[in-house]
């Protein structure tokens, strides 16, 4: 990767990377669900909805532990192979910090800078 961002090599992989973070994203969110019905479970009086929240976590739990399977299965994820999930997370690091040095928007960003040129300019002399 390089800090020119229209350069296409720094799309290479790209495809994947996003369905990694995607993937990753989803996962934190289904934890994140889990936790929080877990915990209004704890806190709810009413049988019915305490019946309803514990549906609720039973499937967040399955949603959870479908999404892990995913990740391990496609190499995503290495929960029980920490070297490799390190390596993982430095190369994500790595990309991000890259990402972050990049010049991603021009210097002059007034608008009359963009439109610094007339119709005709890309024509030769006596054609323009």
């Amino acid at each position: 990767m390089n800090n020119d961002y229209l350069d296409p090599i720094n799309a290479l992989n790209m495809p994947e990377t996003a369905d990694t973070t995607f993937a990753m994203d989803f996962l934190m969110r289904a934890k994140e669900g889990v936790r929080n019905t877990a915990i209004a479970l704890t806190e709810t009086v009413s049988l019915d909805a305490r019946a309803l929240l514990r549906n609720q976590l039973r499937q967040g739990i399955a949603m959870h532990q479908e999404i892990t399977d995913l990740m391990v299965r496609k190499k995503w994820f290495h929960p029980y192979e920490l070297n490799e999930q390190y390596q993982l997370d430095q190369l994500s690091a790595n990309t991000s910090v890259m990402i972050g040095q990049m010049n991603l928007f021009p210097e002059d960003t007034r608008r009359i800078g963009m439109f610094d040129r007339t119709p005709d300019q890309h024509m030769e002399g006596d054609q323009a």
